[in-house]
């Protein structure tokens, strides 16, 4: 959540931030309603409490009963408070988790993804002298790729991968994790599982048009569509020493989404699927360093792109694309030719302190006061795109895959080809 106390000094600033995100600015009306009404039940509740406790102690001698009938009766309004309390406090919380994030200055306004920005294009695009095809076809083409098995067992967009593709996906992961260790970078191995506060507190909705998350019936568990859930979770409930900060992780997990809605021309094959693993990025930063550290995040994600060898454009998403946890956000797009068109590979967000609030992480600064770090997460490798787009740029005529040159020592072999 944003800072309750800038809504309530700036709310004409935070309804242009929200309308800037082309969400509902009525919102910030209603939770300042409801802002005063949670306030004065607070101060109602903790007054009938002092007095309660102060006639409580008059019980431990001899009190009379109009001492007797009086605490009573305050217990009894005490609890219709606390009851009043709780159904207001759960609108204070679902109004103002709908209050998104404050964007900086440098953020593109815009109305839609179409008004992202293009920041810059690096690389060569691939050049053919045959007609390029889509992953899809070559991996079914090669024996790597098997959808129809995935739907049986599992459903649409389910997959197995089988012999190369195997081997790829753990060269990219050997490659990252030997990258980040000499960058110095924490390595984790997060649990696919997160309890609801972990993924609601990061802004992973179950319901409604964004839902990703897959809950399990009869728990308080989901399947985590990130380690940025589980690496936002490592420290909640934690206050931090100023000196210890920034700390810089980079974990592997198993990501699971539910895609609801999404599938398109583009969206088959790996593209877009339920299940893949990913290299996440993750940082807790000084508020003011931490766009410094957003910066780190896609440096490293453009220093990865560039090992590989594809022709990319780094882009800056703009107001309406950011969703509400996210203040800033850079995306890059890797040219993939069965599509003939960019797909995105890498996503970098500064969430500021809203992840810290929900979920109640602190720093204690040098004037002894508790404050809200920054978090910042960003995907190092996607194990779906990245073979994607080696797939397709690095195909030949006869329909085998030249493995790029800083994965041939994990692969052990320097092409994909179809099993004599």
């Amino acid at each position: 959540m944003i800072d309750p106390k800038l809504i309530r000094e700036n709310p004409e600033m935070v309804k242009k931030n929200t309308r800037e995100r082309n969400n509902d600015e009525t919102v910030i009306d209603k939770w300042l309603v409801t802002d005063i009404k949670r306030n004065e039940l607070i101060k109602n509740r903790d007054e009938k409490r002092e007095i309660r406790n102060e006639l409580s102690k008059g019980l431990k001698g001899k009190p009379d009963e109009a001492t007797i009938k009086k605490v009573k009766d305050l217990k009894e309004e005490i609890d219709k408070l606390e009851g009043e309390f709780k159904e207001v406090e759960n609108q204070w919380n679902d109004l103002i988790n709908q209050i998104p994030n404050i964007h900086p200055s440098d953020v593109p306004v815009g109305k839609s993804e179409d008004d992202n920005v293009d920041i810059e294009f690096i690389g060569e695009k691939p050049t053919f002298d045959f007609e390029p095809k889509d992953h899809l076809t070559l991996g079914l083409g090669l024996g790597i790729l098997d959808f129809e098995a995935g739907a049986k067992v599992a459903g649409s967009q389910f997959y197995y991968l089988k012999g190369d593709t195997v081997l790829l996906e753990f060269a990219l992961i050997q490659y990252g994790l030997h990258k980040f260790i000499e960058k110095g970078y924490e390595l984790f191995i997060t649990p696919d599982l997160a309890k609801s506060r972990y993924y609601l507190g990061t802004g992973y909705a179950p319901k409604g048009d964004e839902a990703q998350t897959y809950e399990i019936d009869g728990s308080d568990l989901g399947l985590i569509a990130s380690a940025e859930v589980t690496m936002a979770g490592y420290h909640a409930d934690h206050i931090f020493e100023k000196a210890d900060l920034p700390k810089r992780y980079v974990a592997i997990s198993h990501c699971y989404r539910q895609e609801g809605g999404a599938y398109g021309k583009y969206s088959k094959g790996l593209y877009r699927v339920h299940q893949f693993t990913k290299l996440e990025m993750f940082s807790y930063t000084l508020p003011e360093d931490s766009e410094a550290m957003h910066q780190e995040f896609l440096e490293i994600e453009k220093e990865i792109a560039n090992d590989i060898g594809f022709h990319y454009k780094v882009i800056q998403q703009c107001t309406a694309d950011l969703g509400a946890i996210a203040a800033k956000k850079y995306d890059l797009e890797a040219w993939m030719p069965g599509r003939d068109g960019y797909g995105e590979i890498t996503s970098t967000s500064n969430c500021t302190d809203y992840q810290a609030r929900n979920l109640n992480i602190r720093y204690k600064d040098e004037d002894g006061t508790n404050k809200y770090p920054h978090m910042l997460n960003g995907t190092a490798i996607v194990l779906s795109r990245f073979p994607v787009a080696i797939l397709e740029n690095f195909q030949q005529k006869d329909g085998s895959i030249l493995i790029p040159k800083v994965l041939q020592k994990y692969m052990g072999k320097e092409k994909i080809e179809a099993k004599k």
